[in-house]
C-alpha cells in the first residue's frame, strides 16, 4: 500500500485532486454532522510559524471528522536540535496516524516524508501552499460553477500562493495570469499561464482576481514601493468580468495589496475562501488517511 503524502499537486494528478474537491463539497454540505471516518486517528501538527487559519482550519477539521490532534513548534521538538530528520520521522510515524507540518523548508518536509511510513501533509512552505488552493478552487466553484475555463489573475509578489496557482493550471484546466513587478517575473511560466507586466491587461476579462500579502512573516521591513502598480482597487477590478470575485488567503494588510473600498464589495469572498480551509483539508485528510486502516475496537 503506497503512503498518500498531500505535499505537491503535480505528484498527487488531476484526477485525484479533482476527487478529493468533490468529497470536499460533499462534506461542507454535510458540516453540521459530520460523518465520524477518522475516528480513532491522531493527527500531529507541526509549526515554525504563527498560524491563525492553518492550525484552527486543520485542527477543527480532524476533530469534526472523529480523530484528535497533537500540537506542536516546532521549536518543542528535537528536530530542532540535534536530532535528524529521518529519526523524527520515523518516531513520528510510531506514535501518529499523520502529520500536519507548517515549515519553511520545502526540501526539509520532502525529506521528513521519504522517511515516514504515514501521511505527510504540506500545511504551508516557502515553495508551495497546496491546501490553500485546493480551498480557493473549492470557493471557486461554488460561486462560479467548475473551475475548468475560467480565468485566475493573480497580482503582486511571486510567492508560494501563486506558484501553487502556476501548478494547479493545468491540473483543474484553468488559465493563470500573473502580474508581479519584472524582477519577480517567473523564468518560464507554467502550462496555461500568462504573466503581464501591466496589472490592467492581466486583469481583463478575468473571472477570478486573487492576490497576497506582499510582506509574509519573517520579511517584516521588505520595501513595497515596486509593489504598488499591483495593488487590487476598484480601477483593476472594473477590468475583470462583471461577475468576478475578489480572493486572499489572509492576513491581509489593508490599503496595500487591496483596498478597502474591494473588501467592502460583493465581489469580496475572502470569509467563504478562509472557511472552505476546514471543508477542504477535511476531504485532504480523509484521501491521506482512507486506507490507515485504524480503528477503535468498541466493547460488545
Amino acid at each position: 500500500m503506497s503512503i498518500r503524502h498531500f505535499i505537491n499537486l503535480p505528484d498527487i494528478g488531476a484526477e485525484t485532486l479533482k476527487g478529493i474537491l468533490k468529497q470536499a463539497h460533499s462534506l461542507k454540505a454535510e458540516k453540521f454532522n459530520p460523518p465520524q471516518i477518522l475516528e480513532g486517528l491522531s493527527l500531529a501538527m507541526v509549526f515554525d510559524k504563527r498560524s491563525t487559519r492553518t492550525r484552527i482550519s486543520f485542527e477543527v477539521a480532524m476533530k469534526q471528522l472523529g480523530g484528535h490532534t497533537i500540537v506542536m513548534s516546532m521549536g518543542e521538538m528535537q528536530i530542532a536540535g540535534s536530532e535528524t530528520i529521518e529519526d523524527t520521522s520515523k518516531v513520528l510515524s510510531r506514535f501518529v496516524d499523520a502529520v500536519m507540518l507548517r515549515m519553511s523548508s520545502h526540501e526539509n518536509m520532502e525529506e521528513l516524508a521519504r522517511w515516514a511510513s504515514i501521511p505527510i501533509v504540506n500545511g504551508m512552505t516557502n515553495e508551495s501552499h497546496p491546501c490553500q488552493i485546493m480551498a480557493d478552487l473549492l470557493t471557486i466553484e461554488e460561486k462560479l460553477g467548475n473551475v475548468e475555463g475560467k480565468k485566475i489573475a493573480w497580482f503582486g509578489d511571486y510567492n508560494n500562493v501563486c506558484k501553487t496557482f502556476e501548478q494547479a493550471a493545468p491540473l483543474f484546466g484553468f488559465d493563470l495570469a500573473i502580474s508581479t513587478p519584472p524582477d519577480l517575473q517567473p523564468a518560464k511560466p507554467g502550462p496555461r499561464t500568462t504573466y503581464h507586466e501591466d496589472a490592467q491587461a492581466a486583469a481583463k476579462g478575468a473571472d477570478v482576481i486573487v492576490t497576497d500579502t506582499w510582506v509574509s512573516m519573517g520579511q517584516e521591513g521588505k520595501a513595497i514601493d515596486k509593489f504598488m502598480p499591483y495593488q487590487v482597487n476598484s480601477a483593476l477590478m472594473a477590468q475583470a468580468k462583471e461577475h468576478a470575485i475578489f480572493m486572499h488567503c489572509m492576513p491581509i494588510h489593508q490599503n496595500e495589496e487591496v483596498t478597502q473600498d474591494v473588501l467592502k464589495t460583493k465581489a469580496s469572498v475572502i470569509y467563504d475562501e478562509a472557511e472552505n480551509r476546514l471543508h477542504a483539508q477535511k476531504a485532504i485528510l480523509a484521501w491521506c488517511l482512507e486506507e490507515a486502516g485504524v480503528r477503535v475496537r468498541k466493547r460488545g
